[in-house]
């Protein structure tokens, strides 16, 4: 698992963290101000990259995924799963088919997908 502890005060909408195990996008950050007896809280929240899944947190130091962006060739759809070959390493990959890009993804195109926290997922067509 390759993350990254960070001051949850240097996050940004957009960015991406740790939640439960997850790679999460976050969706909305507050924070608050020091009191008199206690320290500036955060609270955070994201939804899941590869399970859509609404979390959130309020704390002071996060985990944050290191995300692997990379290219592949479409090699052939089976149902709802691609088949991919990796442009940089020629590994082959099978991966499911994203539904918003079912009408987009065809064989002999490239894609970008990621892979984070031991999972993969295909973002856009090129």
């Amino acid at each position: 698992m390759s993350t990254k502890v960070v001051e949850i005060k240097t996050l940004k909408v957009g960015k991406y963290i740790v939640l439960g195990g997850e790679a999460s996008k976050i969706t909305s950050l507050t924070t608050s101000s020091p009191g008199k007896h206690g320290a500036a809280k955060a609270r955070l929240e994201a939804v899941g990259i590869f399970d859509n899944q609404k979390r959130s947190i309020v704390n002071t130091k996060v985990d944050i995924p290191i995300i692997d962006k990379r290219v592949g060739q479409v090699l052939s759809i089976q149902g709802n799963n691609v088949q991919l070959m990796d442009m940089e390493n020629y590994d082959t990959l099978d991966l499911p088919m994203p539904e918003e890009l079912k009408d987009q993804i065809t064989e002999g195109i490239e894609v970008d997908y990621i892979v984070a926290l031991g999972n993969m997922k295909i973002m856009r067509t090129k």
